[in-house]
């Protein structure tokens, strides 16, 4: 028997791009990606009986193996040769949910974590990584998190200099879009705005935080049915409105962050009666 307790965080996109579709059927994706300090805590037991069992703090969120952390302490048992491990996991949500932020993706990195360290298996990083890329596409940057440049699925990952110092307020708007559906739409227009990463990535190693809010941009955004793309600009813009350096959408939403040099009590109000609002930083 042993038990462990993980952080979970959440991850934003201050840039996201899709190059295009490729011929395995996914997306060819360029994203900066930002771990934050919202997190959900995810214990980890091995446990005396056979089999996977994973509960949950909310009732309407997947358990079992349909859930992404039963899924990852499968991909891991089955790759280490354990069949024979008994693994419980219990997970208490802070992440909200179908909001961009990885909440889900982020649980399955911290069980894969956690039972490398349980079982002192002591796996390479590319080992965990190979494990991660049968998960999920962002479970891969969520084990280790920080700042990163991914690329392909997700999975070709490239540490890069920390993001400075701020606030960040995360807006959960009371609407969600399924990804698949959100991918096709985007395959169906002709593109705007694109982000320009090599720019946003000088202004990151020059340290240059205005100028990096200055080019957070999400091509997800474009392809909104109009009614949620208005709400995202009506948040974006209220934020904007209470000092914020710069916004975006991330992952393909619903949730839109903005970046502050820093929040006093009066923005953090104004920006609470926007909804289901978080204040965090980044990790």
């Amino acid at each position: 028997m042993g038990h462990i307790r993980e952080r979970a965080c959440a991850k934003l996109n201050l840039t996201l791009n899709v190059l295009g579709k490729r011929p395995d059927g996914y997306h060819e994706m360029e994203t900066v990606m930002q771990s934050v300090g919202l997190y959900d805590e995810v214990d980890i037991t091995i446990s005396d009986g056979l089999g996977i069992e994973v509960d949950i703090s909310r009732e309407d969120l997947p358990k079992g193996l349909h859930n992404l952390a039963g899924k990852a302490a499968k991909e891991f048992l089955d790759y280490v040769n354990r069949p024979e491990i008994g693994v419980k996991v219990y997970i208490t949500k802070h992440i909200p949910d179908k909001a961009g932020m990885a909440g889900g993706s982020s649980d399955a990195a911290a069980v894969i974590r956690g039972l490398d360290r349980l079982l002192e298996t002591k796996l390479s990083g590319e080992e965990l990584l190979q494990i991660c890329a049968k998960v999920g596409s962002d479970v891969a940057f969520c084990l280790y998190g920080g700042t990163c440049l991914a690329r392909g699925r997700g999975e070709r990952l490239l540490e890069l200099t920390p993001m400075p110092e701020c606030d960040i307020a995360i807006v959960k708007p009371d609407f969600s879009v399924s990804t698949p559906e959100l991918f096709a739409a985007l395959d169906a227009i002709n593109l705007g705005k694109r982000p320009d990463t090599a720019g946003f990535l000088r202004a990151l190693e020059a340290g240059e935080l205005l100028k990096m809010a200055s080019m957070f941009a999400n091509v997800f955004e474009q392809a909104l049915p109009d009614r949620e793309r208005r709400v995202v600009e009506d948040v974006k813009r209220a934020l904007i409105d209470s000092g914020a350096l710069g916004t975006a959408m991330t992952g393909t939403g619903s949730a839109v962050f903005g970046v502050f040099d820093k929040l006093d009590d009066a923005a953090k109000a104004r920006i609470s009666s926007l909804g289901t609002v978080f204040f965090t930083k980044p990790v």
